[in-house]
């Protein structure tokens, strides 16, 4: 099985490398490297993945979704589910634990202007394929975004012509069920493409697919 975690200076995305490369320069205290995947305690069933790291969040941090908008309200969600413990407080060493969960990116290094190309898309789906393969009792995936969406679905051999992206709908996919929401970035919700009722329901979604007991 590959490594689900890229080294640290990943080189395999060259235009990602020198963006790291130049933020070392001017933010000598950020992580500035590729973020790994952030593992709960007990058997991780529900891995969330969104797009890629924030230049001044996970990027900062070291630490998905941690240190800007979009994780203040997914971690306030995912406690809202008791699908994380203790407080979050945007740093990584805030001692928030994940609670049968996992958090990743279907990119792994921050790109510029938030946008990754589909070059280092399909590059890094190498490592979101690792890590959907390290995890035995993964149940449901709940993806960030139409990106996400779409590289999920490729990662797990879906075609996406059978699966499109729609809000809060949950697929069936070999033994995985794919629950997808719009990105809960400040974009969207300022632009009330997302409302907090929204991605309430799709967590709720993700949670029910996940841990089906509870």
């Amino acid at each position: 099985m590959s490594n689900p975690e890229p080294p640290r200076n990943c080189p395999l995305c060259p235009r990602l490398a020198l963006f790291r490369a130049a933020n070392r320069g001017k933010f000598p205290d950020y992580f500035n490297d590729p973020v790994p995947t952030f593992m709960g305690e007990g058997e991780i069933r529900l891995l969330i993945v969104g797009l890629a790291p924030g230049l001044h969040g996970a990027n900062r941090t070291g630490r998905p979704f941690t240190g800007d908008y979009a994780g203040d309200l997914l971690y306030s969600t995912l406690l809202k589910h008791g699908l994380a413990r203790g407080t979050y407080d945007q740093r990584a060493d805030d001692g928030l634990e994940l609670v049968d969960c996992a958090i990743s990116n279907a990119v792994r290094c921050v790109p510029p202007e938030n946008k990754p190309i589909p070059a280092e898309i399909n590059t890094c789906r190498q490592f979101l394929s690792a890590t959907i393969a390290s995890l035995p009792h993964l149940r449901a995936i709940l993806a960030l975004g139409k990106i996400a969406h779409d590289s999920v679905c490729k990662a797990l051999g879906a075609k996406l012509s059978a699966h499109p992206f729609k809000h809060a709908m949950r697929y069936r996919i070999g033994k995985v069920s794919l629950v997808s929401s719009y990105h809960c970035s400040r974009y969207n919700t300022n632009t009330g493409v997302l409302t907090p009722e929204m991605f309430d329901a799709a967590v709720k979604e993700a949670r029910i697919a996940a841990m089906p007991q509870i």
